[in-house]
């Protein structure tokens, strides 16, 4: 398989890329081995190290420590190193874990009326996706809320694409193929919707099983490909765009209501900014959501958002050095790949709860 040489110039881009895009955010000191904190919170993820995703995670670190005065440290774990999604979520839920942060659908183990927001096609584009959801974050917010989490912001994967080790020119070539997905089910639906065969493995089990031909392929993000170093079991990149994944970044409830007003405070928006205006000052329009110095939960997820899509024209660049072909599908080819996602549309609406119907519906009627 082709292999993109980890040359220091692309590691480089990529970590530089991200940090400039979200570093305004973290100019500052975190806790230091050794020091005492009178909270510590874990932050369990798949993203791997280098990523805009891992790096705001890291950023928290500042951020969480000096808005604490010193009384609470974030340790981020990284490339699931606390276990695969599902079960990292779990413990979240126990409050054996403080925080996770990852894929919606991971989450929706846990809370499945928030599937919906990872079915193919359903948005179209980066900025409705940014509209809907921070639209519905109340409503969402509640949700987790009674189900053992407190929301505290989103940030994103991207739009999945389709990594082969065959080419793809239009949907009938999935026809058969087996294909790793997320052990969602909304997922397994969308493979099925396409003719493919799915088959649910770990995040860090998708190297070996495209290497030892278990399965033919995946769907992911260019950055996620990259980062996991997928690309190397792969020839070829298909630009489907199926599904819009944001990044969630939740809390234990239980862990969270443990804590006192002030510390809460942080995870609402009360997380200080530098002076706007001085080095280190947030890189937004405002200085807060409240014009006061504080970094919203709002301003964070439009920090990690602008990470993730800073690079991504230089990741597509990537595969082409990698040797991996790059496709992009007709207007006609992708269509009958939207019109044959209508069907995980459906089977979500028949198993969804009344809360999970009522959700879909929301977002339905905004789009």
């Amino acid at each position: 398989m082709p292999r993109l040489p980890a040359s220091p110039s692309r590691r480089r881009f990529v970590q530089g890329s991200a940090a400039a895009a979200i570093a305004p955010f973290f100019i500052g000191r975190s806790a230091r081995a050794g020091e005492e904190a009178e909270f510590t919170m874990k932050i369990a993820t798949a993203a791997p190290n280098d990523t805009p995703w891992m790096n705001q995670m890291k950023g928290l670190k500042a951020l969480m420590w000096e808005g604490s005065n010193k009384r609470l440290k974030v340790k981020p774990f990284a490339g699931a190193a606390l276990g695969p999604e599902p079960e990292t979520v779990d413990g979240v839920k126990r409050g054996a874990i403080q925080c996770y942060g990852g894929s919606v659908s991971a989450l929706a183990s846990a809370v499945p009326e928030i599937a919906c927001l990872e079915l193919p096609y359903l948005f179209k584009t980066e900025k409705k996706a940014d509209k809907i959801i921070d639209s519905i974050f109340p409503d969402l917010d509640a949700l987790l809320w009674d189900r053992g989490f407190k929301l505290f912001f989103f940030s994103e994967n991207g739009f999945r694409s389709i990594g082969s080790t065959f080419p793809i020119n239009s949907i009938a070539d999935l026809k058969g193929r087996k294909m790793r997905s997320q052990e969602s089910q909304e997922h397994l639906d969308t493979w099925k919707a396409f003719g493919a065969s799915p088959v649910p493995i770990a995040v860090t089990e998708v190297l070996p099983a495209l290497q030892t031909g278990v399965v033919d392929g995946f769907d992911n993000t260019p950055l996620f490909a990259f980062a996991a170093s997928w690309y190397q079991g792969i020839s070829h990149f298909t630009l489907t765009e199926h599904i819009y994944q944001p990044g969630i970044v939740v809390l234990s409830r239980k862990w969270y209501e443990t804590l006192p007003a002030e510390i809460q405070a942080l995870f609402t928006g009360k997380l200080p900014a530098p002076p706007v205006g001085t080095k280190g000052s947030p890189d937004v329009d405002e200085p807060g959501a409240d014009g006061h110095g504080f970094v919203s939960q709002q301003e964070l997820s439009k920090a990690g958002r602008r990470g993730v899509r800073a690079i991504k024209g230089q990741l597509l660049e990537n595969f082409k050095t990698a040797g991996i072909t790059v496709n992009e599908l007709s207007d006609t080819d992708k269509a009958a790949f939207s019109s044959s996602a209508a069907v995980a549309h459906a089977q979500f609406a028949v198993r969804a709860s009344a809360e999970g119907r009522a959700l879909f519906k929301k977002i339905t009627d905004a789009l």
